[in-house]
């Protein structure tokens, strides 16, 4: 489509400007704020200015991948390769719901190894292996994000300590995650500062275990971990040594995966229908 063809802007003096006119760094400033699909199936087919924009490698130092209900025509799987060459190395933040794999997993790392931010939901053809060999290929990583996928404890000991600037994790809806996990957290993960521990096993002793080692952790989420009981000084200790402290028992109204029912798919609202 010809940049001509864009539908005109009205300015508050009334004179209309075309949208392939703006600033080269406004038009990117705009551009960032859409998804990838939109970006790859959309935006760069608009005019040959917001295609040169669209290929710019600073466009693409964060991916969104979410499968959504009204797109499942499209190949993500097909497409994320593409998105992540388009960054040339520059890659720092990837978030990816559903279609994830351990190949899509390994190309990531051999492609991006400065990415600091990496989130992952409900990908059930990520194995712990291949996610671990994963992980430990991103030495700069400083934020992790894993809901209902594969990871156990011993992976997330070697995770740990392949990434030792690790200061977010969030660990959602893993089964199996007992104290064993909050253990590996302990031993490998003692700068953290954001940790939120969401429906699982933990108990007291694994909390503990953690608040012994991690002291620079500010932001505590523990909610849906019924084990744990907070008894004695670890009632007070919790509050006292974190400045935000979610209890086991805390609203998850701002939770954003549907906790209802047992349900740990994503809220309809997160979709684009």
């Amino acid at each position: 489509m010809a940049s001509s063809s864009l539908t005109p802007m009205m300015k508050e003096d009334g004179e209309c400007r075309n949208w392939a006119e703006l600033p080269y760094e406004l038009t990117s400033s705009i551009l960032s704020r859409l998804d990838t699909i939109d970006i790859l199936e959309n935006a760069q087919k608009v005019c040959t200015t917001w295609r040169r924009v669209c290929k710019d490698p600073s466009m693409w130092r964060k991916i969104v991948m979410r499968r959504r209900l009204g797109n499942l025509e499209y190949d993500q799987e097909s497409m994320f390769p593409h998105a992540v060459d388009r960054s040339q190395g520059g890659l720092v933040e990837i978030d990816i719901w559903y279609f994830a794999t351990d190949s899509l997993l390994n190309y990531i790392a051999d492609s991006s190894s400065k990415l600091r931010c990496l989130r992952l939901a409900m990908c059930d053809e990520i194995t712990t292996g291949g996610l671990t060999k994963t992980l430990v290929k991103l030495p700069l990583l400083e934020e992790l994000e894993v809901t209902h996928c594969s990871l156990s404890a011993d992976s997330l000991k070697v995770v740990g300590q392949a990434c030792p600037n690790m200061k977010t994790l969030k660990l959602r809806r893993l089964p199996f995650l007992k104290d064993d996990y909050a253990l590996a957290i302990a031993e490998t993960m003692p700068r953290l500062r954001h940790l939120q521990l969401f429906g699982n096993k933990l108990t007291d002793a694994g909390l503990n275990a953690i608040l012994d080692n991690c002291p620079d952790l500010e932001h505590l989420d523990v909610r849906q971990c019924l084990n744990v009981n907070l008894f004695g000084d670890l009632k007070k200790r919790c509050p006292q040594s974190i400045k935000v402290f979610r209890r086991p028992y805390d609203s998850t109204d701002d939770y954003p995966y549907d906790v209802s029912g047992g349900s740990w798919g994503i809220q309809l609202s997160e979709f684009d229908i």
